[in-house]
């Protein structure tokens, strides 16, 4: 079977035109993308369970007239389940876990008429800003394989800038949908809290902050499938008022000249890099000359405050997840199951109390509050969407006299101790520090994006940051159309994969 060359000078949308138009068949586009997977992933490490004779018959059987028939399409190894398929989630101990069932998502991605072919790496339980699980070794970024691509999305990011396909699905905790899109050259929405489904299985993700849905070239690739995918499921306890329009039509509607805020400064006070400054500086500018207002402006809230509870339900939803997988293992759960960082924050949420636990959720509404009061002034908040651009691989990992530290801490159960030092707070801060812009959306459930508008002097992509008030995707869309036709990117690729 031939497959098609000119595969990646279309987007989603454009391939599934050429399907209609029989220009092309599935089956063309499901060899062509599985040629470019098999060439181009050893170097990067993207997917990590093919799916190629799924795929395949897929493929050959009668698809579903849904936006995107016959389009090839990877989805990340966490949350979603696919019935019959791994669900590893980047850990030991779920490498041997096949669901029995498909999560509501996907069988909506199915009804879209998608290709599946199979699915990408994430670090362990999605917990880090980088994706380099030790289950299946670090993804790296096709623009520079030195770098990271991102976390936790980062396997779909990976793949989606490297043209093995036009887009993949992700989830977004704490960025990791728009983290990696930044890092590769992509655009990524972070949908309202509550606009996709999660279930049937799981519940709200990390109280509410998960939301998934896809990393893309293209801008209106993004708005077609969560046309497509949008919409509660049963047993859902977050409903979102659904949109006014099919998001479809928002792109081809102007924004109007929006009042815009922006802020390069960190929440938690620390460095920020030039060129992520320089990235939103330039963003500014060409608003300017789209003729919107734009001025510098915080929303009042305390980024360190919001730091901590996010800590809190970091360290405690690790450790629900830690005990949890005793259904899995068929056991109790041992520190051999997972990574030392990852048992360190699940020891971490044994010692946060109920008490602290409610605390710092209650923080989250309280800056849902003042960001809607934001908003009644301002259409839009603009900021970097890192600190930093992407690091080197294995910049974040702990090592040296650090690992043998957590090692022992681990081992002696001291993380009471590390906790009420101050000390695990510090190591946590570290952490985020490069990454801080993009878990207030989280927090609040407001959707927010990633647009690919600045690449750095040595050719990495440095997206910037757009937060919307909650349920407005609408006013995303408008502008990121905007924005695509004023400084296009879909174009631009890493040297390696043009």
């Amino acid at each position: 079977m031939g497959g098609f060359k000119e595969y990646d000078k279309y987007d989603g949308l454009g391939l599934a035109e050429l399907v209609k138009k029989k220009k092309v068949s599935p089956a063309e586009l499901c060899e062509e993308a599985i040629a470019r997977i098999e060439k181009r992933n050893p170097a990067l490490n993207a997917v990590i369970h093919p799916m190629f004779d799924i795929g395949r018959k897929t493929a050959r059987e009668k698809l579903p007239d849904g936006p995107f028939k016959g389009v090839p399409f990877l989805i990340k190894d966490l949350i979603s389940a696919y019935a019959g398929v791994p669900l590893q989630c980047g850990s030991k101990a779920y490498r041997n876990y096949i669901p029995d069932h498909d999560d509501e998502l996907i069988r909506r991605f199915k009804s879209a008429g998608f290709v599946i072919l199979g699915k990408t790496s994430t670090p362990e339980f999605g917990l880090m800003g980088v994706t380099e699980p030790e289950l299946f070794g670090p993804t790296r970024n096709p623009w520079n394989t030195d770098r990271t691509p991102g976390g936790s999305s980062g396997g779909s990011a990976a793949a989606v800038a490297s043209g093995m396909v036009p887009l993949a699905s992700g989830g977004d905790g704490g960025g990791s949908i728009r983290i990696p899109s930044c890092y590769c050259g992509l655009f990524g929405l972070k949908p309202t809290r509550g606009r996709n489904p999660l279930g049937p299985v799981n519940c709200e993700g990390w109280q509410g902050a998960v939301v998934e849905h896809v990393l893309t070239r293209s801008v209106r690739d993004s708005a077609a499938v969560l046309d497509w995918t949008n919409g509660m499921d049963r047993g859902s306890r977050c409903v979102t008022p659904p949109p006014a329009r099919p998001y479809m039509k928002e792109i081809a509607t102007k924004p109007g000249r929006l009042k815009i805020a922006f802020s390069v400064e960190s929440p938690l006070g620390r460095e920020v890099d030039p060129e992520c400054v320089n990235a939103v500086k330039s963003a500014a500018a060409l608003l300017q000359k789209l003729g919107h207002h734009v001025e510098e402006a915080r929303p009042a809230i305390d980024g360190m405050t919001m730091a901590r509870s996010y800590f809190a339900m970091y360290y405690g939803e690790t450790a629900a997840d830690i005990a949890a997988s005793a259904e899995v293992l068929k056991r109790k759960p041992g520190k051999g199951d997972f990574e030392e960082t990852t048992w360190l924050l699940g020891l971490l949420g044994r010692v946060v109390s109920a008490e602290e636990f409610v605390l710092a959720i209650r923080e989250w509404s309280n800056a849902a509050r003042a960001m809607a009061r934001f908003h009644e002034k301002y259409d839009l908040y603009l900021t970097p969407t890192t600190a930093s651009p992407p690091v080197k691989i294995g910049e974040l990992k702990t090592r040296g006299v650090d690992l043998i530290g957590m090692k022992v801490i681990n081992a002696l159960n001291l993380a009471k101790i590390l906790k009420k030092s101050g000390m695990a707070e510090e190591i946590a801060l570290k952490s985020l520090e490069k990454t801080p812009f993009t878990q207030l959306a989280n927090f609040t459930g407001q959707p927010a994006m990633s647009v690919p508008l600045y690449w750095t002097p040595d050719g990495l992509p440095l997206g910037v940051q757009f937060i919307a008030p909650f349920g407005d995707e609408a006013v995303l869309f408008r502008l990121a159309a905007q924005l695509e036709k004023a400084r296009p990117w879909f174009g631009l690729r890493p040297p390696s994969y043009r």
